[in-house]
């Protein structure tokens, strides 16, 4: 499995905030600006709990096992895999949504003394910050499930014990 990289998420932003940006303008120009929900930012720090609750939980289970505790139950690596690509998948799609958001967002700083305006970029930029904490916590998750063969500081090689 791929690891994520921070290099083609921050693409995904920055390309979904510029059409956004470039997409809000042209919308203004000829009607309404569709509203940024409030339900966005919450919706996507739900997400980031998710992601880090269920990395908190296997990096304990692992190290319970790893220390051989009586009690330790073990993690199925399917179960561990399923973590992590549902950790890929909410981190791109937190980046694409961030960055719609965000392009959003740096639009409506033009016209902040318009109090509606002005909430729809603060609901915007929460967005962002929560799109952020799903990359983290995805990172984070990723890092919990990652297997000591994989660790690209033995270049590539496990030592056996």
């Amino acid at each position: 499995m791929k690891e994520l990289r921070i290099r083609t998420l921050a693409a995904v932003f920055f390309v979904a905030g510029l059409l956004s940006w470039a997409g809000a303008r042209l919308w203004n120009s000829v009607g309404t600006l569709p509203r940024v929900p409030l339900a966005a930012p919450i919706v996507l720090a739900l997400i980031a709990v998710v992601l880090l609750a269920t990395a908190l939980s296997l990096r304990a289970r692992l190290k319970a096992q790893r220390e051989r505790r009586p009690d330790a139950k073990g993690v199925d690596p399917m179960m561990a895999a399923r973590a992590v690509v549902f950790g890929q998948a909410s981190a791109l799609v937190a980046a694409l949504v961030a960055g719609m958001y965000g392009g959003t967002g740096v639009f409506l700083l033009e016209s902040l003394d318009i109090p509606a305006r002005r909430d729809q970029a603060i609901y915007a930029g929460f967005s962002v910050l929560a799109g952020l904490a799903v990359i983290a916590a995805a990172f984070f998750l990723e890092r919990v499930c990652k297997l000591p063969e994989d660790d690209d500081t033995n270049g590539g090689t496990a030592r056996a014990t």
